[in-house]
């Protein structure tokens, strides 16, 4: 089958980065945006840690936003519902500091208009841990418009994260797609690969490879953002 729909990972595929320097460096902005409301900045820190792995371990029966904050509420108590317009406060201003630590590679916005202009269906199949104005930011980071993807997933609108296969099903259903038209994108063999057992063709973007758990990727098509545009205009 031909391709129809191509899903993007974004940090470290659109948006280069190291991913250890940008979660250090979210992690101390965050903590320092709350210590002033009384949140002890290590505490605050291990409380979403301990919230994002619950979201990731999910089972699907709530939103990935409401299995967050109801995870982080019986950790931290009901103060931290009550501040939620102040988490919402950082992600609009310091959150966009963070921006520094990032690339901004002129591949991705190549890769992303070709498509569009082929008429292909693109999606931000981004981990959905994130809230939709903490994902629009670093979109804008990588070069790119929220208008550029037909769905982008965020923790609001998804019900599992990767590596869960049903978080790819997910989207199948939502964009009503056949996996065998479509192709992920990705630099996390784990997160992005898993996505062929589903049928899905994919390509490991190699700039910021991570491998954790040194898993073959003999078997992939894969290279730079630059070799991406190259393997697409034999396909498409």
């Amino acid at each position: 089958m031909s391709i129809k729909a191509v899903m993007f990972d974004l940090d470290g595929t659109l948006l280069p980065m190291d991913q250890e320097i940008f979660l250090n460096a979210y992690m101390g902005k965050l903590a320092a945006h709350m210590a002033p409301y009384g949140y002890e900045p290590e505490t605050l820190v291990k409380s979403i840690w301990a919230s994002t792995m619950a979201v990731i371990k999910a089972d699907g029966s709530l939103s990935n936003e409401d299995k967050f904050w109801q995870t982080i509420t019986s950790i931290c108590g009901e103060q931290v519902k009550r501040d939620m317009p102040i988490f919402e406060e950082f992600y609009q201003d310091k959150f966009q500091e963070i921006s520094n630590v990032c690339e901004n590679d002129p591949e991705a916005n190549q890769v992303v208009k070709f498509l569009r202009d082929k008429g292909i269906t693109l999606i931000l199949a981004t981990n959905p841990v994130f809230p939709a104005v903490a994902t629009n930011s670093r979109i804008k980071w990588a070069g790119l418009d929220r208008e550029d993807f037909s769905l982008v997933t965020t923790y609001e609108n998804s019900h599992f994260c990767k590596p869960n296969i049903k978080y790819y099903v997910e989207i199948l259903d939502k964009m009503g797609l056949d996996p065998r038209e479509c192709l992920m994108v990705g630099n996390d063999v784990a997160e992005d690969m898993i996505a062929a057992t589903l049928g899905m063709e994919v390509f490991l973007v190699t700039d910021c490879l991570i491998n954790s758990k040194g898993l073959d990727t003999t078997n992939y098509p894969q290279g730079s953002l630059k070799d991406l545009l190259k393997y697409l205009a034999d396909k498409i």
